[in-house]
């Protein structure tokens, strides 16, 4: 009887996460299988010597939906199939023939030269497709196999590439569309994204990361570093002088989490170290069981600040960091929209297309502009915008026409300014409803319906749509959030629509929506629902205050 009751209370050892530092090497899932049988970086060989030469039907699965990751390669989704069959498909039923490809431009930099090359090769091999996406980089579409290794030729000859623009790796580095010019700006984080990039991107010792890792380095807290794996935001230290402060753990998605302060100070020379370290912790310490569980966030989660600081010291730096104060909070978010002096006397522009939605011609005549009006640089911003740098005042007027002229509007409505959509239904293979053209939609019909009241908003209130609950469009930290799903009509029909998160943000609102139980918005009430909303918001606010601060003590009533 001893025995029995022995083993009746006998604890049960804990299933194992797959972290590697506590000796789970054995692959626990397909992705990790296909990761440990053939490192993914492997796979340019075999797209330059076999996929392109011998077409789509040659390329072997696991590359396909897989080590292609690792070059910024997707398939698409075929057009046709509707958002309530997503989920019930196989892979090689939703996609298509053609890929998605993503273009490496960390910190958004680029020169004019390069802007003009990303337009040239839309038209000549994306059906003049180039969406601006809000990891500051150009997204291609209808990129056939055929192409690619001459699409890389031409982007390694500029200085660009799409290696680790998506993958288990490091993918593209935010960074301050305007590092080294902003007058406001602690310190210009531009040297390390590019040591980093250097030393790292590529790197066979990141190549294989539980989940993808996302970065934001900057002097100006303009990058979402809230919502980023690692983040470097400029501070100034009262002994140490300018340096960054370091945060970790955030992300979106179905299980949203900000970042978390370490409390370490980090000079500009240190941050490739420390950089590399945080990644490294990932990469032995992430969950690997599970692909749901595979994000850095889980681990800080479950560790928390102090040990997480305390093993990266103690195991990846083998020093203590310096303890730092916490970085100024803007008070409202920059998207560096319209003219504004740098601290040389030049002059920067920042231009709104409308959700990020551009195209090889917008890129290209956004390159001849800029350098017809003096400049030889252009950034894009995580907010789906194109920023030219160095532009002399005489120059402003004509950039902005020329601007105008190529769909790139420098002072955009509200709407226009504050609304985002991820790649939706039109392209990707996880959406369940459309978003680009519904966006635009969107800003046409708020511009006419809200005239009124465009001059009284203090600031824009920010509206993301996104096409599936994974949130690439920031859903839960915008005013406005739309998560894409099937709905049930009045008639009580399914068709496309939205559950609404209201009052999300970052900086100084940073936080994720309101989601309100049971609230959903078919897609044909979409204006009439934003518009209701806003007036509310306009009718009931208090003096100065902000839509998320509204929306947090708005009765419902005011919200649906």
């Amino acid at each position: 009887m001893a025995s029995n009751a022995g083993s009746a209370t006998r604890t049960r050892r804990p299933r194992g996460e797959g972290q590697w530092a506590l000796g789970y090497r054995e692959p626990l899932n397909a992705n990790e299988r296909s990761k440990k049988d053939d490192p993914p970086l492997n796979v340019r060989e075999r797209i330059e010597t076999v996929y392109a030469q011998r077409g789509f039907d040659s390329i072997d699965p696991g590359d396909l939906r897989g080590r292609f990751r690792w070059y910024g390669l997707y398939t698409q989704r075929r057009p046709g199939i509707d958002g309530g069959r997503t989920a019930t498909l196989e892979p090689e039923e939703l996609e298509d023939r053609y890929f998605m490809m993503r273009v490496r431009s960390d910190g958004g930099a680029l020169t004019t030269h390069q802007l003009a090359l990303l337009g040239e090769l839309s038209q000549t091999y994306a059906r003049d497709t180039a969406d601006i996406t809000d990891r500051q980089n150009i997204q291609y579409h209808w990129i056939r196999i055929e192409d690619v290794p001459t699409i890389w030729a031409k982007l390694e000859a500029a200085g660009l590439s799409t290696m680790e623009a998506c993958g288990d790796s490091p993918r593209v580095i935010l960074g301050s569309p305007v590092a080294g010019i902003a007058a406001a700006e602690v310190l210009d984080g531009t040297p390390a994204i590019d040591e980093i990039r250097r030393r790292y991107i590529g790197a066979p010792e990141f190549a294989n990361l539980p989940r993808k890792f996302k970065t934001a380095i900057s002097g100006l807290a303009d990058v979402a570093h809230e919502i980023h794996d690692v983040a470097f935001v400029g501070v100034h230290h009262p002994e140490h002088g300018p340096g960054f402060d370091l945060w970790v753990g955030g992300g979106l998605s179905t299980n949203p989490m900000l970042g978390v302060r370490l409390g370490a100070w980090v000079p500009l020379d240190e941050v490739p170290d420390v950089w590399a370290g945080v990644v490294g912790v990932f990469r032995d310490y992430g969950y690997r069981r599970l692909r749901s569980r595979a994000r850095l966030k889980f681990l800080v989660k479950d560790w928390g600040a102090e040990k997480f600081r305390e093993v990266l010291e103690r195991e990846y730096l083998g020093r203590p960091l310096i303890d730092g104060p916490a970085p100024d909070v803007p008070e409202q978010p920059l998207d560096h929209i319209g003219v504004h002096r740098q601290r040389d006397g030049l002059y920067y522009v920042g231009a709104a297309p409308v959700a990020g939605r551009a195209s090889g011609s917008m890129l290209l005549a956004a390159a001849k502009a800029a350098e017809r009006a003096g400049s030889t640089r252009v950034r894009l911003t995580p907010q789906q915008k194109l920023v030219v740098l160095d532009v002399p005042e005489s120059e402003i007027e004509g950039l902005r026409t020329a601007l105008a002229e190529a769909g790139l509007t420098t002072d955009p409505s509200p709407w226009r300014r504050g609304v985002m959509a991820c790649t939706g239904i039109e392209f990707c293979k996880l959406a369940i409803v459309e978003t680009k053209a519904r966006a635009a939609r969107l800003v046409e019909d708020l511009e006419r319906r809200l005239a009124d009241i465009q001059s009284g908003l203090d600031h824009p209130v920010s509206v993301h749509l996104n096409g599936c609950p994974n949130s690439c469009a920031r859903i839960q930290v915008a005013d406005i959030g739309l998560k894409g799903q099937i709905v049930t009509d009045a008639e009580g029909k399914q068709v496309e629509g939205f559950q609404v998160h209201l009052g999300g943000g970052l900086g100084l609102d940073a936080g994720f929506g309101r989601k309100l139980r049971r609230h959903k918005v078919t897609a044909a009430e979409l204006t009439d629902y934003v518009e209701r909303v806003v007036r509310n918001y306009v009718a009931h606010r208090e003096d100065g205050e902000r839509f998320a601060q509204w929306v947090a003590r708005a009765e419902e009533a005011l919200l649906v």
